[in-house]
């Protein structure tokens, strides 16, 4: 079942009402600034605290066709628990590399912003200009 933040932001979108969403780490300095230039632009976000509310499969699945991009490509790939899981030396398909990052939330691109049908990942924070 698609979470909450995900049936929120489509139903937002097919009514025209404007919607942003921050998939934030408040430990992380670049989702920190993220949020902070997006409240500069007199924008309060639903914040999501991926690591607490982790995003469903579905969810993630729809982030990287909103971003245009592969799962691996939302992957931090630097990430001690990615060797762990000995990622690195596997050759995943789309779909279970979306099923990995719905289970350990922790190796998700932060912060990931979604604003009117659009996503960015705040990496550089200025990045989030491009969808307010």
């Amino acid at each position: 079942m698609p979470s909450d933040y995900f049936i929120l932001f489509h139903f937002n979108i097919v009514l025209g009402y404007p919607l942003t969403v921050i998939y934030h780490n408040p430990r992380c300095s670049k989702s920190r600034a993220t949020l902070k230039l997006i409240q500069e632009q007199g924008i309060e976000p639903d914040i999501v605290l991926y690591l607490q509310d982790s995003p469903d499969a579905q969810t993630i699945r729809s982030i990287t066709k909103t971003l245009n991009c592969s799962a691996l490509q939302i992957t931090r790939t630097s990430e001690a628990l990615y060797t762990e899981l000995g990622l690195k030396d596997k050759n995943l398909d789309e779909e279970s590399m979306i099923k990995i990052l719905a289970k350990n939330p922790s190796l998700l691109e932060r912060p990931i912003v979604l604003n009117n049908g659009q996503a960015v990942i705040g990496r550089p924070p200025e990045n989030v200009l491009t969808i307010l």
